[in-house]
């Protein structure tokens, strides 16, 4: 039987499934996008520091790879303790904390008198951006409709594509030409402290958090909030709510961070929680072994271009059609069948890498790489926040995301460990089986998340739960 305040809460989430997109969806899409660009840029800008730093503390070179691992690190606890705390304090309030520390600790980075400092600010400005990274895409998708929320989200992680392409211009025209260039650019990297501003005054706390946490009253002033602004964006009345959206069947909150931690291991939700983090692993495994590693395989093969500022810059580029193309795909042929053949055109792609004999291919070849990982990547932060109750959907998102982290830190260890006994084609095919992996994960354990309400989803992933 339906409780008053159950009706009340579906009926709240009805209004929200009923909102065409307009202006204040995107405002949140912005704002949210603008996070992620400086995270892709904290994330890049470490490959352009690198040689500048090295040589001003004159680092060894097992320095230099720790330090150039230094915001994976600091990215694996901070999605993971964003995850957590965005269940518990909220997802706005972890969002505003995670940009305050990385602006900081850039800041401080930037200053740094020695390897140490320099290293340890590194860590901490990973701990922020992994955080951030973490809490925004959930935090959104809370906000808009089912029927949009695949090519929503995408677009939002799209932003991400336009942090590394400036980092790539800073490293680029910052860094060589002035002595202090590699603090200029840390610098800068602070600079997103001021969007707190912004951030406190106009981000509204997620309505579905609230609902799971009992605040129905400010759940409601949330929602009519939304739809004033929507009204007034498009001129006409709101159209009626359709059928009421089914209360969330895991709504109550878990006793403390390791008991959410728990709930994604029980029942159904298990097997979800072992697709995602096997795509998460197999795709950040492989990302960081291409990009990281497998261009000084190819410089041992005498493709120099490698080294170059447009080769990196291109790679960068291809990232954004990756982003929004797949967004837009993932709407019409659903989520996880967009992964799968995502994945497909990175492993094919990864294929005409391996056999590039000329520079020309082999741009075209890590044009097309970049294009369709980053496209994985799209799908992969509207899948994970979809496939997990309101309650722990933060845990969830946080917790995934940092256990791919883990394949990124392993995997350039594994590939220059494996190439002395494999060759070069032999680290070729173990990047691409693991890929293999993440595809069938998805494809046989994955569920269909087109159109659906979160709700909806919740009901089938928690089934047996």
């Amino acid at each position: 039987m339906t409780t008053p305040a159950q009706a009340r809460e579906r009926e709240m989430l009805a209004r929200v499934e009923r909102l065409p997109m307009s202006r204040p969806h995107f405002h949140l899409l912005f704002q949210g996008g603008l996070g992620y660009t400086f995270d892709g840029m904290d994330g890049a800008i470490v490959a352009f520091i690198l040689p500048a730093a090295a040589a001003v503390f004159a680092l060894s070179g097992p320095e230099q790879g720790v330090l150039a691992s230094s915001t994976l690190m600091g990215y694996l606890f901070g999605a993971l303790a964003a995850g957590m705390l965005g269940d518990r304090i909220g997802r706005r309030r972890v969002m505003m904390y995670a940009l305050a520390l990385y602006a900081a600790a850039s800041l401080v980075a930037a200053f740094a008198p020695n390897w140490p400092v320099l290293l340890a600010f590194r860590i901490v400005a990973g701990v922020g951006t992994g955080a951030e990274a973490a809490i925004i895409a959930p935090f959104l998708s809370e906000f808009v409709p089912s029927r949009f929320r695949g090519r929503y989200i995408g677009s939002l992680a799209g932003f991400f594509s336009f942090g590394f392409v400036l980092a790539a211009l800073l490293g680029y025209f910052l860094v060589p030409p002035f002595t202090d260039g590699w603090r200029i650019v840390q610098v800068i990297g602070a600079v997103p402290i001021l969007m707190l501003l912004w951030w406190r005054r106009a981000l509204p706390e997620s309505p579905r958090y609230l609902l799971a946490h009992g605040r129905v009253d400010e759940a409601e002033a949330v929602v009519e909030r939304l739809e004033r602004r929507v009204t007034r964006a498009t001129g006409r009345p709101l159209p009626p709510p359709a059928d009421a959206v089914p209360a969330d069947p895991v709504a109550e909150r878990p006793a403390s961070a390791a008991a959410a931690l728990a709930r994604l291991w029980r029942g159904a939700l298990a097997r979800q929680t072992a697709t995602t983090w096997a795509l998460w692993f197999s795709i950040t495994f492989a990302y960081y072994g291409f990009f990281t590693f497998i261009p000084s395989l190819l410089v041992q093969q005498g493709l120099t271009i490698t080294k170059s500022f447009g080769y990196s810059i291109a790679i960068y580029l291809a990232q954004i059609p990756g982003y929004y193309s797949a967004a837009f795909v993932s709407e019409r042929f659903d989520r996880k069948w967009t992964i799968g053949g995502y994945l497909v055109g990175g492993a094919l792609s990864a294929l005409g890498l391996a056999t590039a004999s000329s520079n020309g291919q082999l741009l075209a070849f890590g044009i097309l790489l970049s294009f369709f990982m980053n496209g994985t990547y799209a799908c992969l932060y509207s899948y994970t926040p979809e496939v997990y109750p309101t309650a722990i959907r933060a845990t969830g998102m946080g917790a995934a995301s940092a256990f791919g982290r883990v394949g990124g830190i392993l995997s350039p260890i594994i590939i220059g460990t494996a190439y002395s006994g494999l060759g070069f084609f032999g680290v070729f095919a173990l990047t691409c089986a693991v890929l293999t992996v993440g595809v069938l994960a998805v494809l046989v354990l994955g569920v269909s998340t087109k159109g659906r309400t979160l709700e909806d989803i919740t009901a089938q992933t928690t089934a047996s739960s």
